[in-house]
């Protein structure tokens, strides 16, 4: 019963720093003439309740797409829409056609943060406390500091209720979350339902698709193709399908329309990256200008090829040897492939492989807490732009001390705590000295955080050189890339070196 008391406790904590965070400023705040992210999600409830389903991804003179034009799933309509219902019983003026527009009041933007929090609460909160629930192999009070640790994510909190991303994350992680437990928990068919869910309500989630492909055939596989593994895969199948077929189904009826709303989910047309992304193509672009140098085709297949090869040994490993460890590791993996190498890859992307880090977050606490607080730096433009400073500084502190304290970071860095050992006894067979890579990657952690702090410092009292305005948002997107680079190497080391995927997995239970 305690343990109920604490969780209990631990969710307030987390929905407390939620709502305080978004007591402060929002993405485009009294910025006309496009706004920002909160207008977007605004406009869509407008849009969704206002028109036929069949005009919602179509140009006409009542949905400019230039203004905000819905390209995220079905999902994110319907839920819109019902949001927008809400909207329109309280005060009908938020969502009128074309007069809405740019409608900013202290009541609507109540409305709005309470429509993240409710959508927290229904999805991705009981999502992460049942999963945490479920680690058998650490303690209650483990679990119990995980789920705080989980929920006090900097990252994740600041976009949905500070910037108030033009989608709901926690709806699509949340999903995904769900998808994760019911396939760990050889619930497969559920599992697959929720993450088509997830797919459906966030196109980005296919960040996450090739590893829950992998983890279900690997499956199928080892129960045998030519017995229970084919009854499985077909029943995953019929399970896929028909939940696409629910989300799309209004928009099959013509073959134009399923076109159209596929044209607006990869507008391959907007180029390489947009903005400043913590990703290899936007970071190194200010050495070599790809986007100018090459034809857009062209950049389109060196995304693709990069993605693919740097994502296939870990995806290869899963489908032979499938375990739930080897299947949180490389949802990380294949996520931070996606994010580095692909094409159109926004900075707020980096969240959908935060979701896999905070999974491993008890069992590898030191590179797990490293990583997630330089993918929330790595957003340091977007938040400083939302006047989102202090929130910032003060939930990546708290989340910072949470860990530490938590799980002991500083006394996890043995080789076998970073589960590198298998890797360090493989490379000592040819370089017997090799025993410092624990002190390398103290020492790296050190160098990236004073870095981090450093930059913060510059970008918040400097002013940038007239001819380098963009400089301090650059330094802060290669830095970034940089650690992002040296964990994809890291992840995919744990990967293909452990041995134990194969043979005796350590299953949540």
């Amino acid at each position: 019963m305690e343990k109920w008391y604490l969780m209990t406790a631990v969710v307030l904590i987390g929905l407390t720093v939620r709502w305080t965070v978004s007591l402060n400023s929002y993405s485009g705040a009294g910025k006309p003439p496009m706004f920002g992210d909160y207008e977007a999600q605004r406009h869509w409830q407008e849009i969704t309740f206002n028109l036929p389903i069949k005009q919602w991804y179509f140009n006409s003179s009542d949905n400019n797409l230039q203004y905000w034009g819905l390209d995220y799933p079905p999902l994110t309509a319907y839920h819109s829409l019902l949001c927008a219902y809400v909207a329109e019983f309280i005060n009908p003026d938020w969502i009128a056609l074309h007069t809405s527009r740019g409608y900013e009041s202290q009541a609507h933007k109540l409305f709005m943060r309470t429509t993240v929090l409710i959508a927290d609460l229904l999805i991705y909160i009981p999502a992460v406390v049942l999963y945490c629930c479920c680690l058998k192999e650490i303690s209650i009070k483990k679990r119990i500091a995980k789920v705080l640790c989980i929920l006090l994510y900097p990252g994740l909190i600041l976009i949905d209720y500070g910037h108030f991303q033009n989608i709901y994350n926690s709806v699509s992680l949340g999903f995904a979350l769900w998808g994760v437990l019911g396939v760990c928990y050889d619930w497969d068919l559920l599992g697959s339902l929720a993450f088509c869910l997830a797919i459906n309500y966030k196109q980005m989630e296919l960040y996450h698709s090739l590893p829950f492909f992998c983890f279900l055939l690997g499956k199928c596989f080892k129960k045998g193709l030519k017995g229970k593994g084919f009854v499985l895969l077909i029943k995953l199948a019929c399970t896929v399908v028909a939940a696409f077929l629910l989300c799309w189904m209004p928009f099959f009826t013509e073959r134009e329309q399923t076109l159209q709303v596929l044209r607006r989910l990869f507008p391959v047309d907007r180029g390489l990256f947009e903005d400043k992304v913590a990703n290899v193509w936007c970071s190194f672009s200010v050495f070599l200008k790809i986007k100018d140098i090459l034809p857009h085709h062209i950049q389109i297949i060196i995304s693709f090829c990069f993605t693919f090869l740097s994502l296939l040994p870990a995806c290869i490993k899963l489908t032979l040897h499938p375990s739930p460890k080897g299947f949180k590791f490389t949802l990380v993996s294949c996520a931070l492939s996606f994010f580095l190498f692909s094409f159109q890859v926004h900075e707020k992307s980096i969240l959908l492989v935060s979701l896999p880090v905070c999974l491993v977050l008890s069992e590898i606490p030191f590179m797990s807490t490293w990583f997630l607080l330089v993918s929330t730096f790595s957003m340091l433009p977007l938040l400083l732009k939302d006047e989102l400073l202090m929130p910032s500084v003060v939930t990546m502190m708290a989340f910072f001390i949470a860990c530490a304290t938590s799980f002991s970071i500083f006394e996890k860095t043995s080789e076998e705590e970073l589960q590198l050992k298998s890797f360090s006894i493989s490379v000592r067979k040819y370089f017997p000295c090799f025993t410092f890579l624990p002190r390398i990657i103290l020492h790296l952690f050190l160098f990236s955080v004073i870095t981090m702090v450093l930059l913060t410092l510059m970008t918040v009292t400097l002013d940038p050189p007239q001819r380098l305005p963009d400089l301090f948002s650059v330094l802060v997107c290669f830095v970034s890339c940089l650690n992002f680079l040296f964990f994809w190497v890291y992840f995919n080391i744990i990967i293909m070196w452990d041995s134990k995927n194969g043979r005796n997995p350590k299953k949540i239970n």
